[in-house]
């Protein structure tokens, strides 16, 4: 079994984009920054295999480095699927929260399905896992990052007539509103510490 983290170099004006404002880009990047530490944390105390799928460059002790490859993200899911033999639980850098238990509990229910999706409460989705990575072929007619990219991936699985089991539904960081918002859920992450000490309005 495998974890796959794919994640983007925190540079200011590239990632997090949408906390800008109230964020500054550096603040931004900063929460990017603790969100992926927290996330790889997490991975690293699972017993699994593990690859950081990178756009950019990023230092990760433990961590096989696979640079995305292809022009829209549906391609680059599928090709870093494909970059990587056996059972792979592919999650996101946009939810700190996901602690050891539950990516732990991912990889157990993929060992009893074809595949595992973790839809986000934006309509996206914050984790899949596939037996065959080969299946990952699936993701490149998806339309990412759109309110229905986690149901139009759901209907392309089961499309493939693969049995996909559901994982828990988890909110991703994308504006001040959801920072916030998963900082409590995660109060003593680098994510949660990092927010707590930037300066900024009680109201979104």
């Amino acid at each position: 079994m495998r974890i796959t983290v794919i994640a983007k170099q925190p540079v200011p004006g590239r990632v997090k984009t949408r906390l800008c404002p109230p964020c500054s880009p550096e603040q931004a990047a900063a929460l990017a920054a603790a969100a992926l530490a927290d996330t790889l944390t997490a991975v690293r105390a699972v017993a699994a295999d593990r690859t950081l799928l990178l756009d950019g460059e990023y230092p990760a002790d433990g961590f096989d480095i696979c640079h995305q490859r292809g022009d829209g993200l549906g391609e680059r899911l599928a090709n870093g699927f494909a970059d990587r033999p056996g059972p792979t639980l592919l999650i996101g850098m946009d939810t700190p929260q996901a602690d050891p238990e539950l990516l732990g509990a991912a990889l157990a229910w993929l060992g009893q399905a074809d595949a595992v999706l973790g839809a986000a409460e934006d309509g996206g989705w914050w984790a899949l896992g596939l037996r065959d990575p080969a299946h990952g072929e699936l993701l490149r007619d998806v339309p990412m990052s759109t309110p229905d990219t986690g149901r139009l991936t759901a209907l392309a699985l089961a499309g493939a007539g693969l049995r996909v089991l559901p994982l828990p539904v988890l909110r991703d960081v994308d504006t001040l509103a959801d920072a916030r918002a998963v900082a409590t859920m995660a109060p003593g992450g680098w994510f949660a510490r990092t927010l707590a000490g930037i300066d900024l309005p009680v109201t979104t």
